[in-house]
């Protein structure tokens, strides 16, 4: 059952552990965490049984949205460090067997970018076409009806270009102009830079927002307006995003990256997607060529996820041989946190399996900080939060704040062991009890429940590269069978908080696999699950 096979491909069945670098570990004592935080921990994540970790954000930036306003991309914020720590850095987590995954913010820039600062001098310069430019109509407004994710009209005006520039999200981000040559080879060297450093690959922050229509056609209305929190309070779900995003250039670009990152052997490309067709973007941009890896807000912007849920998505998604590899994330940096947003802050054991789940589903799976500790959602006040997304959309929408406060490494310390300073959010009593230390010292604890897996997963070469079919199973239960040559794997997931039996005969799915720590066990030709466990056989 060991998985002996080469670290080729090494992002199949990966479990990728996002670190969120503000949060991890503050070493310099001025609230904010940094590079040799991520170094000085990288023993508590490889002893997850983890793969890899993407590292949010490092690179020179104004901070306004927190490292997503790139200023130089191919400087460490003094902030984080320098780049010889983020070497020393890349250096230790090699040296663990992790692969290192650095977010890339292609999209945009921040308007203090040197590129930016030249393009809006004037209509001459050499820059001058490197971002999106338009006229106004004829009355001084905007060229199109185009939203901002972040709110209002994504257009900002330039005085002294006389012109509108477009700006997806901040007015201080603009968007760059992928229909420029320009354009592509500059951000094609910055990704050349990391790569030559020995980066294993790119988490793209927003891929689909690469290029723009050439002829700035109006949106269209959305006649299937989506409900619920995640949406109502902000009017750009109002528009279908078919002009603004998700253009044809985009995928030619992503196959440019594609190639250069495959002359560099093994590295990988893990792609944001947006929620609007998602279904059709996830199978166009995982195609041979082009991501590997690609993430959409199935499961992040759920408020219940069920088995008939992840059948049908992995169904839409496509699970054959042929077709993409989906990574899927329950948590991340942008969305409230799993345990609060499924209403089980009372069961977190509910979530601990439905993240086991995840990892055993084709594909990828991404790992939040503080998923494993099974955080719930910081309950912060307005005054607390910095966030301008949630400050624009107050009290609404509460914001992102919530899901990157501090994490907590010790239950006793001040601010959680996470720096010697006020950090730059509060660290919660709720976090704190849940502490990296005090969940070492219990047995059952979410954090060592979810390492026994992790480590036990992490060697079922079924688990990782094997084709997927679903099994038949009752209701609340999600059972599937993972193939790899005559290697096959049964699983079966109890998400519900009641006993739940299965007939299941040994001599139909195989042995019973012991050491994955969820208790389901088999009784005759039954098998036995308790509320929220789980239960694996091998074929003979």
């Amino acid at each position: 059952m060991t998985d002996t096979q080469p670290q080729t491909d090494w992002w199949k069945g990966a479990v990728i552990y996002q670190i969120y670098p503000r949060s991890y570990r503050d070493t310099t004592g001025n609230g904010v965490g940094d590079l040799r935080g991520i170094t000085a921990k990288l023993d508590h994540i490889a002893a997850l049984g983890v793969d890899a970790v993407w590292i949010s954000p490092f690179v020179k930036s104004p901070m306004l949205d927190f490292g997503y306003d790139v200023s130089d991309y191919c400087a460490v914020d003094p902030m984080f460090g320098t780049l010889e720590d983020f070497r020393e850095l890349l250096d230790a987590a090699h040296a663990r067997g992790l692969k290192v995954i650095m977010d890339q913010v292609l999209s945009h820039t921040s308007d203090q970018h040197p590129w930016f600062l030249e393009s809006r001098q004037g209509r001459d310069n050499p820059r001058a076409d490197w971002y999106v430019w338009a006229d106004s109509r004829p009355d001084g407004t905007p060229p199109n009806n185009w939203l901002s994710v972040f709110g209002g009209s994504s257009w900002q005006w330039e005085p002294r270009r006389g012109q509108y520039y477009l700006h997806n999200f901040l007015r201080e981000m603009p968007d760059l102009n992928y229909h420029c040559p320009q354009v592509q080879e500059a951000v094609l060297d910055a990704c050349r830079f990391w790569l030559d450093m020995g980066v294993d690959g790119f988490r793209l922050d927003v891929c689909t927002f690469y290029a723009h229509d050439r002829e700035l056609r109006d949106n269209p209305p959305n006649p299937h307006v989506p409900q619920g929190e995640a949406f109502r309070f902000n009017p750009y779900s109002r528009q279908l995003h078919v002009h603004d995003i998700v253009q044809p250039e985009t995928v030619a670009f992503l196959e440019r990256l594609r190639r250069l990152c495959d002359g560099y052997g093994d590295r990988a490309l893990l792609g944001e997607l947006n929620e609007s067709d998602a279904v059709r973007i996830h199978r166009e941009y995982t195609t041979v060529k082009r991501l590997q890896l690609a993430y959409g807000y199935w499961l992040l912007g759920a408020h219940d996820v069920t088995p008939a849920m992840l059948r049908g998505v992995a169904a839409d998604l496509g699970h054959d041989e042929n077709s993409g590899w989906p990574c899927w994330a329950l948590d991340n940096h942008d969305f409230s946190r799993a345990v609060t947003r499924l209403g089980r802050e009372d069961a977190p054991e509910a979530v601990t399996v439905l993240q086991a789940a995840l990892t055993c589903l084709r594909g990828a799976c991404c790992l939040y900080q503080g998923s494993e500790l099974g955080l719930p959602q910081a309950d912060l006040s307005y005054d607390a939060i910095i966030d301008p997304y949630g400050r624009e959309f107050w009290p609404a929408y509460k914001g992102r704040d919530g899901a990157r406060t501090p994490m907590p490494w010790e239950e006793h310390a001040e601010h959680g062991g996470f720096s010697d300073a006020a950090p730059w959010l509060p660290v919660t009593e709720a976090h704190l009890a849940l502490a990296v230390d005090a969940q070492r010292a219990l047995p059952g604890s979410t954090l060592n429940r979810m390492q026994r897996f992790l480590t036990w997963r992490r060697d079922i070469a079924a688990l990782r590269r094997g084709g997927m079919e679903f099994v038949e199973a009752p209701e609340g239960v999600l059972a599937f069978r993972r193939s790899l040559g005559e290697e096959q794997v049964t699983c079966a997931f109890n998400l519900t908080p009641d006993e739940m039996v299965l007939d299941m005969p040994e001599a139909a799915v195989g042995a019973a696999l012991e050491g994955h720590g969820f208790g389901g066990v088999r009784r005759g030709g039954e098998i036995h699950l308790p509320g929220y466990g789980a239960f694996f056989a091998a074929a003979a």
